[in-house]
């Protein structure tokens, strides 16, 4: 079992110009327009406001810019990687191309989790915009169905009640499933139009509102900390960095749509690259300006933007701005959706998910299947979370995600130095390292709550890749000599036994340990259970291996039918 196997580049280049499954017509304007379409929008219209009031204060500005810096250096990676291999998957298939199925697949299952959950945080922003919007005009939509599951809504009157779900949210995902379901060319074209209005809304609230940024709303700039890791001082402005870091996953969606680009080649660095200079310019702007007019204090609320306008005193323009809101969030759900479904299609045609999920719709040419399953389980979310609650989640899945691109350039670079790039990462030797390292840095800021729920979600991935994608590979035998039914079932059973005893011994450890049994006997409990997990299922796996060996010598003892057979 060579969990490292890995597709060529030169295959994947071939397979490239072969697949003629999805429709090849997008630009280079119209993918840099889907990379501002991913990248202005919750980070703008939402995360600015809850990360200064929660984390950095006015330092919000630095939080964006230390993620603009780290996005740069991956951004350069993955535009290297783009032109190399136009093939859809993203940081999936540099990650198969240069490190092996089985980081392929930790990177797919990290992926599938970042785009999800990245529709599952917009929706919810744009469900806040939507609400306020609506209200303005006249439109009231019962507060129960307009909140997480759970949370206390204010209403006009000042009285709260517990939300039931959000509507609004699920509405805005069943809407752009369809688009996406309908085609490519139609959802891009779509996207363009959002795109240019939201732009015009953002600059307009830059230059309308600016003349009333008092500097005293920048004092203390960084507000000290308040004795809670990640609430203000340096480590709030780490962290904010970490959950802003979410705003930039704009240019990896970029490259998922690698294999609808007419001239991937050249078109993907200019989109990746030209769409995140152009929106960290415009996130840097709109945090000055932001927590220029309003207290950081007062902008942890689901609309910062449209507050913050009504504070300048440009009544008249928080109405727009909060259309423009609407709009702009719209095209991040939709390219967002567009990537993770991208994602799914490419592993099921991989092998490393069910096939069924690859199919293609014979009129739209769209992976329709994993579209629509897409929807209904990000829309099932976004009728129960909270913002803050996917948007970090999100955020350590881009950038594991760019430690393993940043990697993975250095290896290409030493494994196949003789490659004809058409795009090169300049300066790759302090780049690439550069981007690994600063993107760890903002995964450690990050907290434990957000650590703890990805490794739950791994624990899952790595038995669904023991239990049926590496048995399922196409690159892999879809069976071992001699294994039965029994056998395979041990094999999944000790993995099972390892994964989720080595989860619980962690936690423990990381976690729980303090709370129950302090000192050195909890420390002896914890590496005892991860001795016993890795022990007994050791034991299941030596087990199922000597019943393979033994079947097989005696199929190798029987009649060359019955051996075939």
């Amino acid at each position: 079992m060579n969990l490292f196997r890995r597709k060529s580049v030169t295959q994947l280049q071939a397979e490239a110009l072969t697949d003629q499954r999805l429709k090849r017509v997008l630009g280079a304007t119209n993918l840099t327009m889907l990379g501002i379409g991913a990248i202005i929008g919750t980070g703008i219209f939402v995360l600015t406001g809850t990360v200064a009031a929660q984390n950095a204060g006015p330092a919000v500005i630095l939080s964006f810019v230390l993620a603009g810096v780290a996005s740069i250096f991956a951004a350069l990676c993955y535009s290297e990687f783009a032109s190399l291999v136009p093939m859809a998957g993203s940081a999936y298939t540099y990650g198969y191309a240069t490190l092996g199925e089985l980081f392929a697949w930790i990177i797919g299952w990290d992926l599938i989790l970042e785009y999800a959950l990245g529709a599952v945080t917009v929706s919810i922003g744009w469900s806040g915009y939507v609400v306020s919007f609506l209200r303005d005009i006249g439109i009231h939509i019962p507060a129960q169905l307009s909140g997480a599951r759970g949370t206390l809504v204010t209403l006009a009157d000042g009285t709260q009640v517990t939300a039931i779900f959000n509507l609004p949210a699920v509405i805005i995902i069943a809407i752009v499933t369809l688009l996406l379901v309908i085609g490519i060319r139609e959802s891009a074209n779509v996207n363009n139009v959002i795109v240019f209005v939201k732009v015009a809304v953002v600059l307009l609230f830059i230059v309308g509102a600016a003349h009333a940024v008092n500097p005293a709303n920048w004092h203390p700039f960084i507000p000290p900390n308040t004795g809670v890791r990640g609430h203000f001082g340096w480590s709030g402005v780490m962290q904010g960095a970490g959950i802003v870091f979410f705003a930039y996953i704009g240019f990896d969606a970029v490259s998922t749509a690698a294999q609808e680009a007419k001239n991937p080649k050249r078109d993907m660095p200019i989109s990746i690259i030209g769409s995140l200079l152009v929106c960290t310019v415009l996130y840097i702007a709109v945090a000055a300006v932001a927590t220029g007019i309003v207290p950081y204090l007062q902008l942890d609320v689901p609309d910062p933007i449209a507050v913050a306008a009504d504070h300048a005193g440009v009544g008249w323009m928080a109405s727009l701005i909060k259309l423009g809101a609407i709009a702009g969030l719209s095209s991040v759900i939709l390219v967002m959706l567009l990537g993770q479904s991208r994602i799914f299609w490419t592993m099921a045609d991989d092998g490393l998910l069910p096939k069924f999920v690859s199919r293609v719709h014979p009129k739209f040419q769209t992976p329709w299947i994993t579209t629509i399953v897409t929807g209904i389980v990000v829309a099932c979310f976004a009728a129960i979370f909270t913002v803050r609650e996917a948007g970090s989640l999100v955020s350590i899945g881009t950038l594991l995600a760019f430690v393993i691109v940043s990697v993975g350039v250095l290896v290409l670079r030493i494994r196949e130095p003789n490659l004809p790039r058409t795009f090169k990462t300049p300066a790759v030797w302090f780049v690439a390292p550069m981007g690994a390292l600063s993107a760890l840095a903002l995964m450690i800021s990050l907290p434990w709550l957000t650590w703890e729920r990805l490794i739950y979600w791994f624990a899952f991935g790595i038995v669904i890749y023991f239990g049926y994608s590496v048995y399922n590979s196409k690159l892999g035998p879809r069976k071992m000599a001699g294994e039965t039914g029994w056998s395979r079932a041990l094999k999944i059973a000790g993995v099972i036994w390892i994964v989720f005893g080595s989860l619980g011994s962690i936690l423990w450890l990381a976690r729980y340990r303090t709370e129950y049994i302090p000192g050195p006997l909890g420390i002896v409990i914890g590496l005892a259970g991860f001795v016993l997990a890795w022990s007994l299922g050791a034991l299941l796996n030596l087990v199922a291996q000597v019943s393979d060996h033994t079947h097989a010598r005696h199929l190798m003892m029987e009649s060359p039918a019955d051996a075939e057979k």
